[in-house]
């Protein structure tokens, strides 16, 4: 069922106001039942979890960005929307929002991830365009982040079958720009989707959002060749995290771009040589692990006091602590304790974290 146009513009300004991320996003929406809700309640909950001076996203700051999502062609889809993918909706949390332009319909079929180095051999470009070939004509939608290197290869192996693009700018911020005619192919054979807004330009910090992006839709992920320290790696780490299966593609151990999948290989990654290596697994291992669906708010009027407030931030650290874990140490119920969390991060005092850990 499709959500009233109010609703979905309120989705799209609670997702953009300040202080609020996937986690209390879905928290929120949890809370109150709807964003309209939300967007009323939340000046209170920020003033209540001690701070002040707290202004809502500008209408026309929304607008803005619906009049350049249309100028670019671009489609907004918003978390309970029909066309939103439903491995994207699984994850704890699952991301607000994401622009899309291009065929939105990959987004629901069942997806592989081949990612890797950007400056990558020719060796290594060769291998991830023909997986992507195989994955593509044995039915997967090959997903990847439009780098150079790895990705533009992997992009190019399976545009005949099916991909999609995961950028950490805005879905109109061709990056890096020597990728403008692949970026162009995907909008018209794929789809390119990111959960930035429109015209951001990629900063270091949206990479990671983007690479849980590119692993959430994915059933696995296939690393072919990285350095030990890497954007692949973390793709890979998220992707374990998700119940995805990790797969890496071994490598001479003479070349450096090698030894993040050889690591990958020793903590237990599956050994990736071709399409029969990932039918295997998929055939053999578990599915996509889904979060629990229960909700851990009683309802919108939990009773969650200054003292109360004060107490459960005492307890905060900069290591994450488990909400069940303030929960016993206050003799509280779990839905005081996460109303009470979800107000010092609205108020800055606490980061929500995914499985229901908070730090400070």
């Amino acid at each position: 069922m499709s959500l009233p146009e109010t609703e979905r513009l309120a989705r799209l300004r609670l997702a953009r106001a300040d202080r609020v991320g996937p986690v209390s996003f879905r928290q929120l929406l949890d809370r109150f039942g709807s964003a309209v809700r939300a967007l009323e309640a939340l000046p209170d909950l920020v003033r209540k979890g001690g701070g002040h001076g707290y202004a809502l996203p500008d209408p026309d700051r929304i607008d803005a960005e619906l009049a350049a999502g249309d100028r670019a062609g671009a489609r907004l889809l918003v978390l309970g929307d029909p066309d939103f993918s439903p491995p994207l909706t699984a994850l704890d949390p699952p991301p607000p929002l994401l622009w899309t332009r291009g065929d939105v319909t990959l987004l629901s079929r069942e997806a592989v991830a081949v990612v890797g180095a950007r400056i990558a051999s020719a060796g290594g470009q060769r291998i991830a365009r023909g997986l992507a070939q195989q994955l593509g004509q044995a039915g997967y939608v090959v997903v990847s982040g439009l780098a150079r290197g790895i990705d533009a290869a992997a992009h190019a192996g399976s545009m005949p079958t099916g991909t999609v693009a995961v950028l950490g700018g805005g879905v109109d911020d061709v990056y890096p720009a020597d990728n403008a005619a692949l970026y162009d192919q995907i909008v018209d054979r794929g789809c390119v989707v990111s959960e930035s807004p429109m015209g951001a330009r990629a900063q270091a910090r949206d990479f990671p959002r983007r690479n849980r992006i590119i692993s959430g839709l994915s059933r696995g992920v296939i690393v072919v060749e990285a350095e030990l320290r890497s954007g692949s790696l973390i793709t890979a780490r998220l992707a374990g995290e998700q119940g995805r299966d990790v797969f890496a593609v071994p490598g001479s151990p003479l070349d450096p771009r090698s030894k993040g999948p050889n690591e990958l290989l020793r903590q237990g990654a599956i050994l990736c040589e071709g399409l029969d290596d990932v039918r295997r697994a998929f055939e053999t291992l578990r599915t996509l692990r889904e979060p629990a669906a229960d909700s851990p708010f009683t309802g919108a009027d939990d009773d969650v006091d200054p003292i109360f407030l004060d107490r459960v931030a005492g307890l905060l650290s900069p290591t994450p602590t488990p909400r069940d874990e303030i929960a016993r140490a206050l003799d509280a119920p779990i839905g005081r304790v996460a109303a009470a969390l979800l107000e010092l991060s609205l108020a800055g005092r606490a980061t929500l974290l995914p499985g229901g850990s908070a730090s400070t």
